[in-house]
């Protein structure tokens, strides 16, 4: 096939807030995106239930509804949807080049908005209650759980963090932990001891959620130390132990932060030309739907100005140095 037809104006991988927001304004500015929607379609809101915190819907509403919401917008502006997922990308070319199911695409510029996943604990007991007293997202679902007993997993800033948000709303927080001392920062550690809402269970790992009615009612404890098992009793389970960012197709062609996000520049560049990043996959800080697809909003208008002025140098400079340019501009 000719490089020539088939070259994009812009990919974007992902199909959550970032990715179809990135769509609904490429899509708008007539550059024809094609969003490949990955492995999760619709990213991680299609795991929540009501979301009441994204601006618009007095009344809430479903995750996955926004989501179909979006899709369907995204769609009406001319996006391209594939279902597949990426296999591979090639960013050291130019088009960049894009593999999926096999058959090879090429692009002027790629928004990445393949966004992050909670780790979780893999319980079948977790996945069955996600959503229903089960959550990975403190600022997303803690006003749900006022007066409520809520458990924490985790140990670091993240699940501190997370507790010390949740006792706004809860009757008490029980932070479990597999050690005997917090991996967090000290500053951390000293609001979480001084909080008069928040307990430590040490040692500890939960084995099972419980919620035989389909809601959590409590969560079954080990001891890894003594080797016993107890109940605990509690409306809410929010799982802390970090996230880990959608980013091992880029691994050695973009930079990345430590923690594996993607470094952007100056809103959503990131360290190759033409390539933006947008969502959780470069949000280890926020990850919030509105501010997904905030970023979403940004990489789209950061790619429209690149591709602008790619197309104004490619008609005033000789190739090579149009390019170059471009290079430059993108630092």
């Amino acid at each position: 096939m000719s490089s020539m037809v088939d070259t994009r104006e812009v990919i974007i991988l992902g199909s959550g807030a970032a990715g179809l927001t990135a769509a609904i304004y490429t899509g708008r500015a007539n550059m024809s995106p094609l969003l490949f929607e990955g492995t999760h379609p619709g990213g991680q809101l299609t795991t929540t239930t009501e979301v009441e915190n994204y601006p618009g819907f007095e009344d809430a509403i479903m995750g996955p509804d926004l989501m179909k919401r979006m899709h369907a917008q995204a769609a009406r502006f001319g996006t391209e949807i594939i279902h597949h997922a990426v296999e591979s990308v090639n960013l050291g070319v130019k088009p960049i080049e894009v593999v999926a199911d096999g058959k090879r695409y090429t692009t002027k510029s790629l928004i990445i908005a393949t966004g992050a996943e909670a780790k979780l604990l893999g319980l079948v007991s977790e996945a069955k209650l996600m959503g229903h007293g089960v959550s990975a997202c403190a600022t997303c679902d803690g006003f749900f759980f006022k007066n409520q007993r809520i458990v924490v997993v985790g140990g670091g800033d993240t699940a501190l963090e997370e507790a010390q948000f949740l006792t706004k709303f809860a009757s008490s927080v029980k932070i479990v932990h597999r050690r005997d001392a917090l991996r967090g920062s000290k500053i951390m550690q000293d609001r979480a001891f001084g909080n008069p809402k928040i307990s430590f269970i040490w040692d500890s790992i939960v084995e099972e959620v419980l919620g035989p009615d389909g809601k959590v009612t409590g969560v079954r404890l080990r001891n890894l130390k003594s080797d016993v098992v107890s109940t605990l009793e509690a409306e809410g389970l929010f799982i802390a132990i970090g996230h880990t960012p959608n980013t091992k197709l880029f691994e050695g062609q973009l930079e990345l932060l430590p923690s594996g996000y993607v470094r952007t520049f100056g809103g959503t560049r990131t360290s190759v030309p033409g390539v933006f990043a947008a969502g959780d996959v470069q949000d280890s800080t926020y990850r919030q739907a509105v501010t997904a697809a905030g970023s979403g909003c940004m990489a789209a208008l950061d790619t429209e100005r690149y591709l602008e002025e790619l197309k104004h140098q490619s008609h005033t400079l000789p190739p090579s140095e149009a390019v170059g340019r471009v290079k430059a501009s993108a630092k």
